[in-house]
């Protein structure tokens, strides 16, 4: 019954996955097109090339943008289905695909680093917040969690570069040249997250410090840290959903943080080709972000069905 319900799940939504792309990278295609500047025009200034009338027009013939709107998206789209050819850079005439692997780990490193700091902060003062309830503890990281969640992750960023690398000259202040050179981006991307993530794992452990399995495992009268591991095991898998869910924003939300911090990622390769009016990047960073959103999307749904019995009546 499980497992067909599953695969059923998994049919629904590879049947709809086509569909549901073809919208969305007809959405990047249009908003991305919607632009007032002419990307001919800004592709041969970046290019130190004075754009005179003749120079622009030859462009736009190399660049395919003097056909109509309809035949541009559908030879993109084609050309992505039938030969996995995502175009070229307007900027530096390189393959989309290519530009967009090679700053991919950056990115993923980071995304994994931020990942690490969440669960490890997250799970150690969530617990310690919810066992010390209205302790001065307690009240100290909520007025911190509600100071960190009001503060722009731009902002923090500069804060600890000013601190940590202008003050105290520990860690690098931008660039990428080792594993040290992802701290402080990966706190910088993870400190809204935690706090998030802090509030939520307290708060569900004190709602179900009065569960009758909880007020059960009192009257058994087994330790405190035993009680305390059953309320954790209860709130995990609430947890890792919401966490799953966190992780294709985390990789999108580095786009902020990788420029922040002059890292060579999938964020700063996005803003470069939206000042440089470089279309083709900025429609596949769209379409790999949707694509990124839909498959943690699918897990996140199949885990609450594996998980709960009830959601697949």
């Amino acid at each position: 019954m499980k497992s067909k319900y599953i695969q059923n799940l998994i049919v629904k939504r590879i049947v709809t996955l086509p569909l549901l792309l073809l919208l969305i990278s007809f959405g990047s295609f249009f908003l991305a097109n919607l632009s007032p500047s002419d990307p001919a025009e800004v592709t041969l200034r970046v290019n130190d090339i004075v754009p005179t009338k003749e120079a622009i027009e030859e462009t736009r013939k190399e660049l395919g943008l003097d056909r109509p709107f309809l035949e541009q998206y559908m030879t993109w789209v084609s050309n992505i289905v039938l030969k996995g050819d995502f175009g070229f850079s307007y900027e530096s005439k390189k393959s989309v695909l290519k530009e967009l692997l090679q700053a991919t780990p950056i990115t993923f490193y980071l995304t994994i680093f931020a990942l690490g700091l969440i669960v490890f902060f997250s799970f150690f003062f969530g617990i310690l917040c919810a066992v010390y309830e209205n302790h001065w503890f307690d009240k100290t990281i909520r007025s911190l969690i509600f100071i960190t969640t009001a503060t722009p992750s731009f902002w923090l960023g500069l804060l600890l570069i000013w601190f940590f690398s202008l003050k105290l000259n520990l860690l690098p202040s931008g660039g990428y040249d080792s594993i040290y050179s992802l701290i402080l981006p990966a706190f910088t991307l993870a400190i809204t997250y935690i706090s998030t993530f802090i509030r939520i794992i307290r708060n569900s452990l004190i709602e179900i410090k009065d569960a009758p399995f909880i007020i059960y495992a009192k009257l058994r009268g087994l330790k405190k840290s035993k009680i305390l591991k059953h309320q954790i095991k209860n709130i995990i898998p609430p947890f890792i959903v919401a966490l799953n869910m966190s992780i294709p924003r985390l990789f999108a939300g580095t786009i902020i943080v990788e420029n922040v911090f002059g890292l060579p990622g999938l964020g700063r390769i996005c803003i470069q080709a939206i000042f440089n009016r470089d279309f083709p990047i900025i429609q596949t960073y769209i379409l790999f972000m949707a694509i990124l959103f839909i498959v943690f999307n699918l897990i996140a749904d199949l885990w609450i069905v594996i998980k709960d019995p009830r959601k697949r009546v």
